[in-house]
């Protein structure tokens, strides 16, 4: 995980040229251990779903980086994303670095979020407070409105 950081973190902002360089060899590298791992243990078709549709631009970003050809089925969800790959390359590259990735994002997603909430209404964004002693029982009360 440590050596793909490194390479996102070069191709995200490659200070020298020697570094884009390195970064580009890099990737063909992963590239080239896809071909091989297909060649040794035939591709079988996945199908991940994602949560949010920045998780799935995310994930189909990191696949196309690596020539992988992300598609989904006509009436499959948007949320869907489909792909034939080698089982070892998804749980060994391409998933791991798409979470340490997704995680990087969502840190900087709520982030973002709350400095947007306390510039414009000028009050502390984040959580509810917990209270100590238990929610009391109510009956549920209807809402008219739709959030989205």
């Amino acid at each position: 995980m440590e050596k793909l950081r490194r390479i996102e973190a070069l191709h995200a902002r490659p200070g020298s040229e020697g570094e884009r360089e390195a970064a580009e060899r890099a990737r063909e590298r992963i590239q080239a251990r896809l071909k091989q791992l297909e060649a040794e243990e035939p591709p079988i078709e996945f199908r991940f779903t994602l949560a949010d549709q920045w998780s799935r631009h995310l994930f189909v970003a990191l696949m196309r980086r690596y020539g992988i050809r992300p598609y989904r089925y006509r009436g499959q969800r948007r949320t869907t994303v489909m792909a034939r790959l080698s089982r070892s390359f998804v749980n060994d590259t391409l998933w791991p670095e798409f979470l340490e990735l997704q995680s990087t994002l969502a840190a900087y997603f709520d982030a973002l979020t709350d400095r947007v909430i306390e510039q414009a209404l000028e009050v502390k964004a984040g959580e509810a407070e917990e209270q100590q002693q238990a929610a009391p029982q109510l009956p549920p009360q209807e809402h008219q409105g739709s959030l989205l």
